[in-house]
């Protein structure tokens, strides 16, 4: 019977590793069979697994098998060729969520990108990402993004404390709050908590950065489902001032004289139409009427308003407004 070399063995091994991974349980005879080889040299490449840190534990039944468990330390990985160039773009754009972890993040890219081929490790470089700030609030720190994390994956109420705006470090203290954590969401670099709140009878979203969790949790609670089902276009309704539907409240229509090539790139969630070479029709939203129409004055041209009414009445307003901030000294 011929004996196997080395880089076959360790071939195997690695092809033994990466199916254990992707299935929680392999009967023995179907690991056998995928590999090409007896079922005894499958128990064999298994306790070679175990040496080298892999917790993989045999599972009784009428077929037997395997599977791979979490241990008390961490071996070494098996990624594909895809899946290691996705873990170094998520690790170089880290830096962008506001969590605390860029040194973490930076460390840990070095140490994937020095196992990485040459070929993947030149995708990788390819990919230039600049990390833009999002405002000048702190950042959340990292317990405490475990613990609402916890707290969600547990249904447990929540106890915390809660950093305002505008208020100072000197005010009368506020009483705890508590609430149904539901949805730990990141937007725009910063993380924010999607809960029922049980005092309020009603939904309540959370700055992470601002929250101090308090022990113990509070109560278990039955996970209830986020209005329209959808926590990303709840959050985007929250933030346009919308209730309900992920759409701004107060959307109209105006005509811009200006070229479609002046307006589209400042049109955020506009829709645009080309009218001539200088006349662009543009339909926009906000979540006021004075707020859309200083949007609109924006970019400096003629305005025609299109519709609805509200929006020519806030039109009218901003210019009694603007009169009188120019007649004062």
């Amino acid at each position: 019977m011929p004996i196997a070399s080395s880089t076959t063995t360790s071939s195997r091994l690695l092809s033994l590793l990466s199916m254990l991974q992707a299935r929680r349980d392999w009967p023995g005879g179907l690991l056998a069979e995928r590999l090409g080889v007896s079922e005894r040299t499958v128990r064999r490449d298994v306790d070679r697994l175990r040496e080298l840190g892999y917790p993989v534990q045999a599972v009784k039944g009428p077929d037997g098998g395997y599977r791979l468990e979490a241990g008390s330390q961490m071996p070494p990985l098996l990624f594909d060729e895809e899946q290691a160039v996705a873990l170094a773009v998520a690790l170089r754009i880290a830096v962008g969520t506001g969590a605390g972890i860029e040194e973490a993040a930076a460390r840990a890219l070095a140490t994937v990108r020095q196992v990485l081929p040459s070929r993947l490790r030149q995708r990788v470089d390819a990919l230039e990402i600049s990390a833009a700030e999002h405002g000048a609030g702190p950042q959340v720190d990292t317990g405490v993004l475990l613990t609402l994390s916890a707290a969600v994956r547990a249904a447990e109420e929540l106890r915390f404390d809660y950093r305002s705006p505008g208020r100072g470090e000197d005010a009368e203290p506020r009483p705890p709050r508590r609430v149904q954590p539901h949805h730990l969401v990141v937007r725009a670099g910063r993380w924010y908590l999607v809960g029922w709140d049980p005092d309020r009878d009603d939904w309540r979203t959370y700055r992470a950065d601002r929250m101090t969790p308090r022990v113990p949790a509070g109560p278990r609670f039955v996970p209830r489902e986020v209005p329209g089902g959808d926590v990303a276009a709840f959050l985007s309704a929250r933030f346009k001032g919308s209730e309900s539907a992920d759409a701004w409240p107060c959307r109209g229509e105006v005509i811009l004289d200006l070229p479609v090539t002046e307006v589209a790139p400042f049109a955020g969630d506009g829709v645009v139409e080309e009218l001539g070479t200088a006349r662009t029709k543009l339909t926009s939203g906000s979540w006021s009427w004075a707020a859309l129409a200083a949007a609109l004055a924006r970019f400096d041209t003629e305005i025609e308003v299109v519709d609805p009414p509200e929006l020519r009445a806030a039109f009218a307003e901003l210019s009694r407004r603007a009169g009188r901030a120019a007649g004062t000294r």
